[in-house]
């Protein structure tokens, strides 16, 4: 039976543990907002349309800060269709996903959903079709208090204080030739820091964050980062990070897929810290990983459908995993990753919440269940608090695929001012268990220990329908 050895000591941390490393994103895509957290229609619907069984469930997971409206979709969107009397909105193409956008839920429903669910809105502008201009618009609109066209159209829709949003995207994803509005690393990074200077011009304590790649994989990968922050190092917070990871016939690999993330991580930090030492900048970027997940691309391209000119649905059946206890094992490996870099990592958003790629699944008119992903974020975003230690593991390894010779068991742990503790762990052994001993002396913990755990004798078992 494979062994590890575990030492935690509170004299050796890597950095305060941020409640938005824990958020979420939710994407006008597929089922994910109609027939997803909206269905009007559906018993245990609010005034407002949204599904109350869905709200208590995202509670459960325990959320913070939920990204919003795109990705993909983000960069075709106009805001200003998502505003003002519902039943004059109007219905648009949605180029991203080859849909048509009702615009029933737009901003000020959105924030009612998640004012249920007790989660901070981050905001993303298009920068894609749209530019600066629309950008300051919408900030005007969400954040001004009173006294100007924007604020004041806000006020006659029904929101008297302001959104006081505080996190905002720059654009998704502009590196892939996908996006609409795709542009290289120099046009983007110019566009960016235009108008972040501006959004500051309204409001210059705002959060901001810059699109970074859009996957380790793509040939521009770290000169894009490189490049952008060299453009908009002075005027932005955060640089984004997406990833995405998938079993495709090697197990190994999969369960090693935080050793990826890791390298993701280390090599992101390293070309914003290059940019901070180019500019003799006593700021520092952190990363905004604000896309995650574990995803089948390979079988959702395969099979991506191609629509004639009259197919535009509504809120089709898109990218709809049902996830496995495997992935549930590398969602619980990359939570892991998260937690070891929280001194670089300020946020990060699992992509998506509901039905795509979603923890949470729904039907509709009938229930909504937790898919097996939903156990290890909802335990470790509950029991992760205070300070991420750096854990001193000594062991056994195990084949890791494309990554080499990985630990047996992946690690992390928290600690709490008044001692609570908390370690996580992952096994990434596909057959046998293994034996752990922790060693808690560096910590002083005393008092009822407590295990929580996902594990199936099936590495392929689902909660489905």
């Amino acid at each position: 039976m494979p062994r590890t050895h575990l030492v935690l000591d509170a004299a050796f941390t890597v950095g305060p543990v941020r409640r938005r490393l824990f958020g979420g994103f939710v994407e006008h895509l597929g089922r994910h907002v109609y027939d997803g957290i909206h269905e009007p229609t559906h018993e245990t619907a609010d005034e407002h349309g949204f599904r109350k069984d869905v709200v208590e469930l995202v509670k459960e997971l325990g959320v913070s800060a939920i990204r919003y409206p795109g990705g993909n979709f983000v960069s075709g969107y106009k805001w200003e269709d998502g505003v003002g009397p519902v039943e004059q909105r109007p219905r648009r193409l949605d180029l991203a996903w080859h849909s048509t956008e009702t615009n029933e839920v737009g901003l000020h429903e959105f924030q009612h959903w998640l004012d249920q669910v007790g989660s901070e809105l981050m905001l993303a502008v298009n920068l894609g079709t749209r530019g600066t201009q629309e950008a300051i618009e919408l900030l005007e609109y969400a954040n001004i208090d009173a006294g100007t066209a924007l604020s004041e159209y806000r006020r006659s829709n029904g929101r008297q204080e302001p959104f006081a949003i505080k996190m905002w995207c720059l654009g998704n994803e502009m590196d892939g030739p996908w996006q609409l509005g795709h542009k290289n690393a120099d046009d983007y990074g110019k566009l960016a820091a235009m108008t972040a200077k501006a959004m500051r011009q309204i409001q210059p304590d705002l959060e901001l964050v810059a699109c970074g790649s859009s996957g380790a994989s793509m040939p521009t990968f770290g000169e894009w980062e490189r490049t952008v922050l060299e453009h908009t190092y002075d005027d932005v917070d955060y640089i984004s990070a997406h990833a995405y990871y998938e079993e495709d016939d090697d197990l190994p690999s999969f369960l090693a897929s935080g050793a990826n993330m890791d390298h993701f991580i280390k090599t992101v930090t390293t070309a914003a810290d290059h940019v901070q030492a180019q500019k003799k900048s006593d700021k520092r970027i952190d990363i905004s990983f604000d896309e995650w997940n574990v995803w089948s691309i390979k079988k959702w391209e395969a099979k991506a459908k191609t629509f004639t000119l009259d197919e535009w649905p509504v809120a089709p059946r898109l990218l709809e995993d049902v996830y496995t206890v495997a992935d549930a094992v590398v969602v619980g490996g990359l939570l892991i990753s998260l937690l070891r870099h929280a001194d670089r990592v300020a946020s990060a958003s699992l992509a998506q919440l509901v039905n795509v790629i979603g923890p949470i699944m729904t039907e509709p008119g009938g229930p909504a269940w937790r898919q097996t992903t939903f156990f290890p974020f909802s335990v470790t975003s509950r029991l992760a608090q205070g300070t991420s230690l750096q854990v001193k593991a000594s062991g056994d390894t195990v084949d890791g695929g494309k990554h080499g010779e990985v630990p047996v068991v992946d690690s992390a742990a928290t600690v709490t001012e008044d001692g609570k503790a908390a370690v996580f762990l992952v096994n990434r052994h596909p057959s046998e268990p293994t034996t752990v001993t922790i060693d808690l002396a560096g910590i002083g913990a005393t008092g009822d220990v407590h295990a929580e755990g996902v594990w199936d004798d099936d590495l392929h078992a689902v909660n489905d329908l």
